[in-house]
């Protein structure tokens, strides 16, 4: 709860100029999964589906719309309405008031007319998707072609009865789908392959959406009973669900060309991880959203996240790499992904252990004006992480934009002001290291009274636009060589030599790694100054690591002495691990960060 409080307390001043971007009638689901113990058992699932209008001013209206819920005491289907309120920044991250006093406000993304949002933040599992209601709304001939379509359904309550499938439909747009052949997993069974055909589907649209009955039953199919989709303005986006059921389902129209796979997009999702289902009998639900980066076959990505075995959300940012099939599909360790729409949407499906779906939109493009920074631009300076990732106290930041200041000119002192350029948080002026027109390197404050950070730049007099974000208490980013957040970690042996693969570091040996964003440190320091060497400077916040998942003990966490702006972790490398690159994660109480690799002999 007190995550909770925290956050709406914060989100008053929260930016909210991107309203307009949520405008107009909307179809919506979403599923609510409470987990009632610890081996991830359902204690009420809540499904909510209908209309929901935003009025582009930050006030939204249900309509049409109806809510399904089970416990064990029993389950009603009963229709429902009500008003609320949203905040969007110009960058389309934001949040609504919830839907139902049994959510907490769901915190989203929303890109060209489709919103994905969860309320994990809140300390809630679910997952939310809205799309704009086509114009004019949709008749049988608006579906038709081929559509790759990926469902998760938790209506068994169990971690055991979760089910995971992937299908296609060739609606012919008067009705008809026919003959449909579903892939899923379903776990008592060690989470192997099922098949099921299904025969004489047929669909029929009403008020804009399709009503799709599918044959079969819950004791022995995959997917059964009638479903509810909905799809965006131009057909090639849709999802739903089942009216009296926690299942969720997204699909693509299969695309003529192949995706162009690039640049940033807004993502949600949720997974079960049943890993250790057969063993302990548990199964960890996880719900999520955030945003990723995709550049040249390597992806950073961050998630806020909710599972069952933590405290509270926690951010989790990362470093994988992709190769996209002949068909234009991709996958990694757990999911399988295809695209719609030439790549603007990416829909994945959880295989084998990870039962869930994934949905991501192509993030939108901005148009600089003046002094600018982008609404997305505003990341940590070691990791990259994505801008929703958030800030932490004591932070090296990258400030991205247009027309920032006159010129390139650094100044290692760390002053308020270099060529004429100053950087406000919260209305203050922060130390500044670089200033550039494209870019600004600068500190976040230690001391943040407010859960938001509102930054701007101030060039020679002229004000850039104010891009806020979440604080953190930590948002750990380790600089990498290669800079930028992707390659080996900065880390150096005892005798300042570089950590390399022709110089790894040896078992047992205690390496010093430089970082970013470790949060408060105490004794406290003036911003700006360097890391104190009589009387350390330590992180208040406990700072753990792995490398190559093997805990790796930390001897020293806190600002590295005699530099500005970098902290120093001192860990040990654990013994079994193999010869090679090892990734070097670090964490702190809310974010986990597993990018930098590092070579060990």
């Amino acid at each position: 709860m007190a995550i909770l409080l925290c956050l709406c307390a914060g989100a008053q001043t929260f930016d909210s100029s991107g309203n307009g971007l949520l405008n107009g009638t909307y179809y919506f689901r979403e599923v609510i999964w409470v987990v009632g113990d610890g081996a991830g058992d359902l204690s009420e699932g809540i499904s909510l589906y209908g209309n929901i209008s935003f009025d582009g001013n930050g006030h939204y209206t249900l309509s049409n719309s109806q809510a399904f819920v089970a416990s064990q005491m029993g389950s009603s289907l009963q229709g429902f309405s009500g008003t609320g309120t949203y905040s969007i920044a110009a960058s389309g991250f934001g949040f609504l008031s919830p839907l139902t006093t049994s959510g907490g406000p769901i915190y989203g993304l929303v890109s060209n007319g489709i919103f994905v949002a969860s309320s994990t933040s809140s300390a809630y599992n679910d997952l939310f998707i809205a799309a704009q209601l086509p114009s004019p709304a949709p008749t049988n001939s608006f579906f038709n072609g081929s559509y790759t379509m990926m469902e998760v359904d938790f209506s068994a309550g169990t971690p055991a009865g979760t089910i995971g499938a992937q299908f296609q439909l060739n609606p012919n747009g008067s009705g008809t789908i026919g003959s449909v052949n579903i892939t899923g997993y379903l776990c008592p069974n060690g989470c192997g392959t099922l098949t099921q055909t299904n025969t004489g589907v047929k669909y029929l649209f009403s008020n804009g959406g399709a009503n799709v009955n599918f044959q079969g039953s819950a004791t022995s199919s995959l997917i059964f009973g009638q479903k509810y989709f909905y799809f965006s303005p131009d057909g090639n986006f849709v999802f739903g669900g089942d009216p009296q059921a926690f299942d969720m389902f997204v699909g693509v129209r299969s695309p003529a060309t192949a995706p162009n796979f690039g640049g940033l997009y807004y993502q949600a999702g949720v997974y079960q991880d049943d890993s250790e289902l057969t063993v302990t009998g548990v199964g960890d639900l996880n719900t999520y959203y955030g945003s990723f980066n995709v550049n040249g076959g390597n992806i950073l990505a961050d998630e806020r996240l909710l599972s069952l075995f933590n405290t509270g959300p926690f951010h989790y940012s990362y470093y994988d790499t992709y190769s996209l099939n002949a068909n234009g599909s991709y996958d990694d360790a757990t999911n399988h992904y295809v695209f719609g729409n030439g790549g603007a949407i990416r829909i994945g499906v959880g295989t084998s252990t990870s039962l869930g779906i994934n949905v991501a939109a192509k993030a939108p493009s901005f148009t600089p004006s003046g002094v600018y920074i982008y609404p997305t631009g505003v990341v940590n300076a070691a990791s990259s992480a994505p801008f929703t990732a958030g800030v932490a106290p004591g932070e090296f930041i990258s400030i991205y934009g247009s027309n920032l200041a006159p010129s390139i000119k650094s100044d290692s002192s760390f002053p308020t002001q270099v060529n004429g350029v100053q950087v406000l948080i919260n209305g203050n002026a922060v130390p500044v290291y670089v200033v550039s027109p494209g870019q600004i390197s600068a500190l976040v404050p230690f001391l943040l009274p407010s859960n938001i950070a509102a930054i701007q730049v101030i060039n020679n007099g002229v004000a850039s636009n104010t891009v806020t974000e979440y604080v953190n208490l930590t948002a750990p980013g380790v600089f990498t060589v290669p800079s930028g957040g992707i390659g080996y970690a900065a880390a150096l042996h005892a005798d300042s030599s570089l950590v390399t693969p022709s110089n790894p570091a040896q078992i047992g040996e205690t390496v010093a790694v430089y970082l970013s964003g470790l949060g408060t440190v105490s004794p406290t320091i003036p911003d700006g100054t360097p890391g104190p060497t009589g009387t350390l400077s330590l992180a208040t916040n406990t700072i753990t690591a792995l490398i190559g998942g093997i805990s790796a003990p930390v001897s020293f966490s806190g600002l590295a002495p005699q530099l500005v702006g970098l902290y120093q972790i001192n860990v040990q490398i654990p013994s079994g691990l193999a010869a090679g690159d090892a990734f070097l994660d670090v964490s702190g109480p809310d974010f986990y960060s597993s990018q930098a690799l590092i070579s060990i002999q």
